[in-house]
């Protein structure tokens, strides 16, 4: 409503509220620094843009492009932001305050004129005749957003097949994105007025659900572990670690060098047994780079640079001035104890080992060591570059600086990063185990695997559990659980129809034989001949879908408890953050511990002794559940 022209000046993050608060001003100037980003991420904290946004993005920029950044939250760099009319201009950092004071000058003179056309798309705005649009209109985008502002008929269906869409991907947990389509819609139809009526009426309702508050605990969660140094004593500093060694080149190794020259930005030296796998390391992370000049997040002249960081070897040449190496060979303790004597042999004795090993104790790896104090755990989750977790594990002997050094390493790869004690499978392999065990037992019990994965997806996992066994490959589940059954005993005991399946040559996605057919690499269907080599053959029973998804939450959410009460976990938060970012917990539901506390650690209890009545010690509850119900005590 003011008078005089407002102008924004934008560098850094301007997200939620800010960009909401620059939306409302007559003209945006941002930088092209890469620390200037812009978008609405409130829907992924449950919420939706409550200062306007849902009502002047749709109006600056149109009905499609706006709901693209509200309902996915993502954020723009500055030229992005350019190019769909987000903002009007960018400019070197150094110039800003002086080009956004002389566009002010500008438009209270009345030289500079701008020109928006709510409903088309910025590039058609621009036109001044009806011929003109219709030339802008020849592509499939540009009709589209015609038909969304102008045609209401075109508009209900294209706000139907969002919703569809939506309802697909979210199944009806997450409420926040469906009453961001409602509000747009409001504006759409009945104006400014309305729907800015509507959206305060909308947020106030969503930051008051259990949705919202999961979210918002989980983004806190995260803040506070950005400041985290992963020890007791907040002084310790971590070392700075310029250059990265990185033993074996296969996906894992490949992507970890990834994460180490893109994002952490040092030198990574890769070893491989021979030349062949030493070349597709590096074709790997040249993959990788040539995704995102493809999606033009690099162009290619950054990629080249930064894929000159990686180089790869056969010998440990390039080794000795290394201060951290990565070890991701295979789970032998034999070869990765020889390892440790190579490193140790070639480089000096301040270099940290740390291996990406998912069930091998560090302990176990560490006795090879002449100085144990520098041998580490850190677990990265597969595909590296897509992974937000990375779990550091620790031993009795690991040092605090090195543990400070690995947290700092993993922050700079992007990872969030829980730090945990040492166990057989830490925390998240070995949560994990016993949900795909039970996943295992029902589906030897009979339960169709289609509808077996359908439940856990309904209950909130990105995937189910049987597709998950495929992804993650069936001998090296089976080699797992006998892992953890030796460990653990009964209570950890995998059903037998996963070594039949093994010994089938069914190993999953890799070989193309699984659960699932495949084709081009690409699930299809189920593969109904496994059946056969179940204990219910091809007869299946009806399960109920809430009984399988609960059976298999209850043993995740069980052995997290337990990993609590026996010290693997430092928290309750680290376990929460664990479980979602590593293994996909629903994260309206806050994880495990979250879970127990929202739901009732009584009703925890009474329906994991219902189940262990029914099954047997699998199922026997957590020392720590017990405990929390005796005594009333909540984990949050």
């Amino acid at each position: 409503a003011l008078e005089k022209p407002v102008v924004a000046a934008i560098h850094g993050a301007c997200l939620g509220g800010g960009l909401e608060w620059a939306l409302a001003c007559d003209y945006r100037v941002a930088t092209d620094s890469p620390k200037t980003s812009i978008g609405l991420p409130e829907v992924q904290l449950g919420l939706i843009p409550g200062a306007g946004g849902t009502q002047r993005l749709p109006a600056l920029i149109g009905a499609q492009a706006a709901l693209d950044l509200i309902l996915t939250g993502k954020s723009l760099k500055a030229k992005k932001a350019l190019k769909l009319g987000v903002i009007d201009e960018v400019v070197p950092a150094p110039i800003l305050r002086q080009v956004a004071i002389a566009r002010a000058q500008e438009l209270a003179a009345g030289t500079l004129k701008i020109e928006r056309r709510r409903g088309l798309a910025p590039a058609i705005a621009k036109s001044k005749s009806f011929p003109e649009i219709l030339k802008g209109l020849t592509n499939k985008e540009a009709w589209a957003e015609f038909a969304l502002e102008d045609n209401p008929l075109g508009r209900k269906v294209l706000f139907d097949q969002a919703k569809k869409q939506l309802l697909k991907k979210t199944r009806g947990k997450y409420p926040a994105p469906e009453k961001a389509l409602e509000v747009v819609r409001v504006g759409l139809e009945k104006g400014m007025k309305a729907g800015l009526e509507a959206e305060a009426a909308a947020f106030g309702e969503l930051v008051m659900s259990d949705v919202s508050k999961r979210l918002v605990e989980i983004f806190f969660a995260t803040t506070a572990m950005k400041k985290d140094n992963g020890v007791a004593d907040p002084k310790v500093k971590p070392r700075e670690v310029q250059k990265i060694g990185m033993l074996g080149g296969g996906l894992m190794g490949a992507g970890i060098a990834y994460v180490s020259s893109a994002l952490q930005g040092v030198p990574v030296r890769i070893k491989d047994k021979d030349d062949a796998g030493a070349g597709r390391a590096l074709a790997h992370v040249r993959g990788l780079y040539d995704e995102r000049v493809k999606r033009r997040s690099l162009t290619w002249r950054e990629a080249d640079k930064q894929m000159a960081l990686v180089t790869a070897t056969t010998d440990y040449s390039g080794f000795k001035h290394v201060d951290l190496v990565i070890e991701a060979v295979f789970e032998d303790l034999a070869l990765k104890h020889q390892m440790v004597k190579d490193i140790e042999s070639v480089c000096g004795p301040e270099t940290i080992f740390a291996s990406n090993t998912s069930s091998i104790p560090i302990t176990d790896i560490a006795k090879a060591s002449k100085h144990p104090q520098t041998v580490i755990g850190m677990h990265y989750f597969s595909p590296v570059n897509k992974m937000p977790l990375l779990e550091i594990i620790t031993h009795k002997g690991t040092s605090e600086l090195v543990t400070a050094t690995c947290v700092e390493v993993g922050k700079k790869q992007g990872k969030t990063v829980i730090v945990v004690n040492d166990g057989v499978g830490f925390y998240t392999s070995r949560i994990l185990a016993p949900y795909l065990n039970e996943a295992a037992f029902l589906l030897s019990e009979g339960a169709d695997i289609a509808e077996l994965d359908r439940a856990l997806v309904d209950f909130g996992f990105p995937v189910g559990p049987i597709t998950l066994l495929d992804e993650v490959g069936i001998d090296v589940a089976a080699k797992v659980a006998k892992i953890m059954h030796a460990a653990f005993g009964e209570r950890m005991l995998a059903p037998d129809t996963t070594d039949a399946l093994v010994k089938d040559g069914r190993l999953g996605r890799k070989a193309q034989k699984g659960f699932y057919l495949y084709e081009h690499g690409k699930k299809t269907e189920v593969d109904t001949s496994i059946y056969e080599l179940t204990p219910q053959g091809k007869d299946r029973k009806r399960f109920d879908r809430y009984e399988m998804a609960e059976r298999c939450a209850l043993q995740m959410v069980n052995e997290a408890i337990r990993c609590l009460g026996e010290g693997i976990l430092r928290s309750p938060r680290d376990g929460d953050i664990g479980a979602i970012f590593g293994l996909g917990f629903p994260p309206f539901l806050g994880g495990p511990f979250r879970y127990t506390d929202a739901q009732g650690h009584g009703k925890i209890l009474e329906r994991t002794e219902h189940y262990q009545e029914r099954l047997g010690r699998r199922f026997t509850p957590a020392p720590m559940l017990l405990e929390s119900v005796k005594t009333g005590r909540k984990f949050h």
